[in-house]
């Protein structure tokens, strides 16, 4: 049966691995390295599982004990070296994923929540949004009834920071109602 794809080894596997994990701004867990490397029709996944696991013996990447991947400075140094190999068209579909999924370990680390039960049985939601330094664009802390809705706060405030930010200031800049 004829190969599908420009990845045609194990050994571009590697390289593809090693150009991922060198991208990302921090360490991820299996499944997101999987669909970050699985980019291209000639890898599979028991292939893509077992040149993992040989970087990871070999100390080109480590792997935390709560299952996170990170690349080391071996990793760096050889595969900077190899990743002109790797055909162009799969650097660009790699660097396309690696992209959208920064963007999303970015935001995930800019908005944070926090859940404090009361002494009187409510809840104290403390959200916050910040910047690329951490410090924080807006800071809330709402009481609240209940666990269930102080989950659901921190849940959609998650989801709609951004848009929570935008309210707040038109709210705090609209012209007052007469």
């Amino acid at each position: 049966m004829a190969h599908v794809g420009f990845i045609q080894d194990k050994l571009e596997i590697k390289f593809l691995i090693l150009y991922v994990a060198s991208r990302l701004i921090e360490p991820v867990p299996f499944e997101a390295m999987q669909e970050l490397t699985m980019c291209d029709e000639g890898i599979d996944f028991f292939d893509f599982s077992e040149c993992l696991s040989a970087l990871v013996s070999s100390g080109h990447l480590t792997v935390s004990e709560d299952g996170l991947y990170a690349i080391t400075e071996k990793g760096l140094h050889n595969g900077t070296i190899c990743e002109s190999s790797l055909p162009y068209s799969v650097r660009l579909r790699a660097d396309k994923n690696i992209t959208i999924h920064n963007q999303k370990l970015k935001r995930r680390s800019q908005i944070k929540s926090e859940i404090t039960p009361r002494a009187n049985g409510t809840y104290t939601v403390t959200l916050a949004f910040n910047d690329d330094a951490d410090e924080s664009i807006l800071k809330m802390e709402l009481m609240v009834p209940g666990e269930v809705m102080a989950q659901d706060l921190a849940k959609r405030f998650r989801e709609n920071a951004e848009q929570l930010y935008s309210g707040v200031l038109n709210a705090l800049f609209e012209e007052p109602k007469a």
